[in-house]
């Protein structure tokens, strides 16, 4: 595929409040025009300079986009909805955030810092990046030397189903080696860690110390890159303050990343 084009969907979906599935209906629905010609195939390709409308409406290009720091509480699920009903972070933040993509996901169990974007290729940037995320742990038993040369070296683990979803259809992972770690303290049959690790794999953390048998009672996600969760109170949001943009510009002009 060309570079310098982007599918049709895609475009509408980061450039209107309509999803992708919701772009998909609507050029079924021949209500798409794309430079006056009416555009049924969702595999149609747009370029710089093509004119799209939705029911007539020009659809105006982005020049910019916005990042919500958000501190998510435990019980809420990174998801539009849940089919059981549960509690997601969208019943929490302001309707008018309701089209917005998080950056990767917290587990329902996990706390911390959650970035949401309306952009979907500063969303797919962050989360596929090796930018540092930070973490405190309380896991449940104390930090053995098997658990300290994995973090130190990296682990291949055949079963790490072990602390996943128990849904979840991934059984083997590797564990690429901490970018660093700490022990806290180790009290009551418990012990706290800080970790800093570069991915964000499904429940990466607690398939690692699961591996060991050792459950993760606590998760709390406190950094990710140079964004810092600082004191943002559980259930409050933020937007990236103009330094901060100013970072994710640069590591967007580094990688080439067009927005």
């Amino acid at each position: 595929m060309n570079p310098e084009t982007k599918r049709l969907n895609k475009f509408i979906s980061h450039n209107t409040k309509y999803s992708r599935r919701e772009a998909d209906k609507l050029i079924q629905e021949g209500k798409v025009r794309v430079n006056n010609h009416i555009a049924t195939d969702l595999a149609t390709q747009i370029k710089e300079g093509d004119k799209v409308k939705i029911n007539e409406r020009p659809v105006r290009q982005k020049e910019d986009f916005t990042v919500l720091v958000y501190h998510k509480q435990k019980g809420e699920l990174v998801s539009k909805k849940d089919d059981r009903g549960r509690k997601t972070i969208y019943d929490t933040l302001p309707k008018r955030y309701a089209n917005y993509l998080s950056v990767g996901r917290l587990d329902f169990a996990s706390e911390g810092l959650l970035l949401l974007t309306d952009s979907p290729v500063i969303a797919s940037a962050l989360m596929h990046s090796d930018l540092e995320r930070m973490y405190y742990l309380k896991i449940k038993g104390e930090v053995t030397p098997a658990m300290i040369e994995a973090m130190r070296n990296g682990l291949v683990a055949a079963d790490a189903t072990k602390g996943g979803h128990e849904k979840s259809e991934i059984r083997s992972m590797t564990f690429a080696p901490f970018l660093a770690y700490g022990i806290l303290n180790s009290t009551g049959g418990y012990t706290r860690l800080k970790v800093v690790i570069s991915e964000g794999k499904n429940r990466e953390l607690r398939r690692f110390f699961g591996y060991f048998d050792a459950d993760v009672v606590e998760l709390k996600r406190v950094s990710y890159g140079r964004v810092s969760l600082d004191m943002l109170k559980p259930g409050k949001h933020r937007f990236l303050e103009n330094s901060e943009y100013e970072d994710l510009r640069s590591f967007l002009k580094e990688r080439g990343i067009r927005y």
